[in-house]
């Protein structure tokens, strides 16, 4: 048995490979930090049916400071669900997408750290950096064969150094946040993740262990990448795109993860990060069939979901709950433009299918909540209105104490959509195939 000071965060770990994150997990948004109890329920329920999915709390530095809170704040609250829910099981904390200049506040209370390197991709590396990459990894030039993917891939000495010149100086980056990190926290005491998935285009499984490749010479012990996909991950809503496609380009990612894994050392729990993963109910199936396939881990990001079920549960409560839910949406709709910036590239709202405020004014419950709730086959379901609340978060923490009083008031019936929602919608078809 470990003794006490080898637990951090609810994880066991061992001087000789430090934190390890599951085989599966699910990355929770809890953007008020009033749910933590409600998503740790659906980790349970899952636990039920014999499947551990450990819950990965992520806030980014963007909704802290929109709604004015810390990572500090996220952390106490996990750490009380897992208290008082009696949870055994690892938890983390992720810092969501931080850089170096995002990252002081996260580092305390997170174990769990999300390396953002998006505005570099593209960046090209010094020519030096990319000629050296290429001499290191001559078994990437000529015929690359994956395991498990039909047909090898021919790569010259120019493709490998384009790849290199569009991914190189990211990976650099990532480096640099990687080890100011160890400085901080020390090796081994935290979770580290490539994002790689906030590019033009998805990545090829050649192009994904070319980036693996320099993740390994930059001695990054990543347990989690997070690539392209093809499709619109738009938030709150469904998967746009060719499911056929993407299946595909997820198990060949697996395959190639599986290769470098072998090939350049990188972790053996190293998986797949699927990012926007909440609410993309029609390739959770193909997920659930390529990780049994390849025996593989994933991890499942999720974020504003749980704020869309807050919502529901206030609007299904009725009285002030259901006024306050139609405020937000006047308030959303009225500064649309505003809050829609941020997100431009993941959203895609139809004004013409907005209902105006009046009209939602003069909405019951049950109309509310039937626009909102992501149920596609009912007739009322508006993934337009689905959408401008779902970046309209900000209008609930102008509210401040008003909001959170709400949540509180109404915990039991709020607490059973979002524990519903996450159960139901998300881990039974993704880890339980059901």
């Amino acid at each position: 048995m470990a003794n006490a000071e080898a637990f951090a965060g609810g994880v066991e770990k061992t001087m000789s490979d430090g934190i390890r994150l599951p085989k599966f997990s699910v990355g929770v948004g809890d953007r008020f930090a009033h749910q933590a109890k409600a998503q740790l329920a659906a980790c349970i329920e899952a636990a039920k049916f014999g499947v551990e999915v450990v819950p990965v709390w992520n806030k980014s530095n963007r909704e802290h400071t929109i709604i004015g809170t810390e990572p500090s704040q996220t952390r106490l609250a996990a750490d009380v669900a897992v208290k008082e829910l009696g949870w055994t099981k690892p938890y983390f904390l992720d810092a969501d997408h931080i850089n170096l200049k995002t990252v002081e506040r996260f580092i305390a209370p997170c174990d769990f750290f999300t390396l953002d390197v998006a505005e570099e991709i593209g960046k090209a590396a010094k020519p030096e950096d990319v000629a050296a990459f290429v001499q290191r990894h001559p078994e990437l030039i000529g015929k690359v064969t994956i395991p498990r993917i039909a047909e090898p891939f021919e790569a010259d000495a120019a493709f490998v150094t384009g790849v290199a010149n569009k991914f190189l100086a990211a990976v650099q980056d990532a480096g640099r946040i990687y080890r100011y990190l160890v400085e901080k926290k020390g090796e081994g005491n935290f979770v580290p993740e490539v994002s790689m998935d906030e590019t033009d285009f998805p990545q090829t499984p050649v192009e994904l262990l070319i980036i693996l490749a320099a993740i390994a010479d930059e001695k990054i012990p990543i347990q989690t990448i997070a690539p392209k996909f093809t499709g619109r991950f738009n938030k709150g809503v469904d998967y746009v795109g060719d499911v056929a496609q993407f299946s595909k380009e997820f198990e060949e990612d697996l395959a190639a993860i599986a290769f470098a894994v072998k090939t350049y050392g990188l972790p053996a729990n190293l998986k797949l990060s699927v990012h926007s993963g909440s609410d993309k109910f029609s390739i959770y199936k193909a997920i659930h069939e390529g990780v049994k396939k390849f025996d593989a881990g994933v991890h499942l990001k999720t974020a504003g979901t749980t704020w869309l079920e807050e919502l529901i549960g206030l609007a299904e409560a009725g009285g002030s709950g259901l006024e306050i839910a139609k405020e937000v949406y006047r308030e959303a709709y009225a500064h649309e433009e505003e809050l829609r910036a941020p997100y431009a590239t993941v959203i895609d709202i139809d004004d013409a299918k907005l209902p105006k405020p009046a009209e939602v004014d003069g909405w019951t419950s049950e109309q509310f909540t039937s626009a909102l709730r992501h149920e596609q086959s009912h007739a009322a379901y508006n993934p337009s209105f689905r959408q401008l609340l779902h970046v309209g978060f900000k209008i609930a923490a102008k509210m401040g104490d008003r909001y959170l009083k709400a949540l509180e008031a109404n915990e039991d019936i709020v607490a059973k959509n979002v524990t519903t929602n996450l159960f139901e919608r998300h881990l039974r078809p993704v880890f339980l195939g059901q």
